[in-house]
């Protein structure tokens, strides 16, 4: 097949009152042929300056979707909406087939229009031509660009987000490790043994649990969190897990960065869960007000900026501690001791100190950073509080 040629797809009509448009099946590579002149000129077709806003392409998204239709388990299930001009599409009612084909003023490289889906379409680039990987598709025949602006709209306007927090749940139901699902068990067992510092404070869902009114931070800002002390790259370490891959134990530079990755690889997942539980409580008893006053207002330590500075520190903390022992079962004393250096007051983890956002959190972080030992490592503490 040469790029010329044109696409023909296995579709049904569908009437709906917007009118009549086909849902099929494509093959990523024609996919991408017929639809790549769009992906490519988002910033100045004639769509997006009706709509009034520009359709960036997102360069991050876009490097994590060509990563992800790599897996082993790749799946786009939902449907990437096209718009295609009559001149460029004939019905076969006899065959049930849709055939996409160029015309004397448009190539069929260019037929297609992506109203929702060109991040997904981009990341289908990364395939081999031979891949077999098949994408749900709507395509709407002859539409006006209103007609297009409206369905962009109601599409991606209208929608709501996935919440993330749901997404981690529902690792519960992988079989195999991965970072992510031992993330997911450790912040679930924070959140529901009776002695954790963390008991009854997770949301598990992302939104407050009926009954339940100490809940401060979000299941999925745990996890992630997590994720930072663990792994790189969680996507390639679950798809490595699922493939049987072996897995090398940490280099002494990648131990710096990621101190419980050793760990989880020896399915430790119950000491890290030990360690945090020893470390937080720390945190309570070295600042009991703060941490155990949830709804006092502007109280920052035991909400998400405070928790994500004191996540991001146990990194630091750990490594000084430990020393050289990559397995060590750091208890709350030998946490509390480095605490109690710490230069900041009970009274004094508020909005004023720690403003609402990043730079909240930073300086929480480099205020953490006195109780270290090595005075290189330390920020210069005049006028941060």
């Amino acid at each position: 097949m040469t790029r010329s040629d044109p696409v023909s797809l296995r579709a049904i009509p569908v009437e709906q009152p917007i009118g009549t448009f086909y849902i099929g099946v494509m093959d990523a590579s024609d996919l991408v042929r017929v639809s790549v002149a769009d992906v490519r000129r988002l910033h100045s077709s004639e769509f997006d300056t009706y709509i009034g806003i520009q359709r960036r392409l997102s360069p991050p998204r876009i490097k994590e979707l060509k990563k992800y239709v790599l897996s082993f388990d790749a799946t786009f299930p939902t449907a990437v909406i096209l718009a295609v001009d009559e001149e460029n599409a004939s019905w076969d009612d006899g065959s049930g087939r849709l055939i996409l084909h160029g015309s004397e003023s448009t190539p069929v490289e260019e037929v297609a229009s992506i109203l929702d889906g060109q991040h997904r379409v981009d990341g289908l680039t990364a395939l081999s031509d031979d891949t077999v990987f098949q994408v749900p598709v709507a395509i709407f025949v002859g539409a006006d660009v209103a007609t297009q602006a409206n369905i962009f709209a109601t599409v991606n306007l209208a929608q709501t987000k996935v919440n993330r927090s749901l997404v981690y749940d529902l690792l519960d139901y992988e079989k195999k490790r991965s970072p992510q699902k031992s993330a997911h068990h450790i912040t679930v067992a924070l959140d529901q043994i009776q002695h954790s510092p963390f008991h009854n404070r997770i949301k598990r869902l992302g939104s407050a649990t009926p009954g339940r009114d100490t809940e401060a931070i979000t299941q999925a800002a745990m996890v992630e969190s997590l994720l930072g002390l663990i792994s790189a790259d969680p996507m390639s370490d679950r798809n490595a897990f699922f493939r049987a891959f072996q897995v090398a134990m940490p280099t002494a530079s990648e131990h710096q960065r990621f101190p419980f990755r050793q760990m989880f690889l020896k399915s430790r997942d119950t000491e890290i869960t030990r360690i945090l539980m020893a470390y937080f409580s720390a945190v309570e008893q070295r600042w009991p007000n703060s941490w155990n006053g949830l709804t006092t207002k502007g109280n920052v330590l035991p909400k998400t900026n405070g928790i994500k500075a004191l996540m991001r520190f146990l990194k630091p903390l750990y490594l000084a501690i430990a020393g050289g022992d990559r397995e060590a079962l750091i208890s709350r004393e030998q946490f509390l001791e480095f605490l109690e250096k710490v230069p900041i007051d009970d009274a004094a983890f508020n909005t004023e100190t720690f403003p609402p956002g990043t730079s909240g959190e930073a300086k929480l972080y480099n205020l953490l950073l006195q109780a270290l030992p090595d005075a290189n490592a330390k920020p210069n503490v005049e006028g941060l509080l």
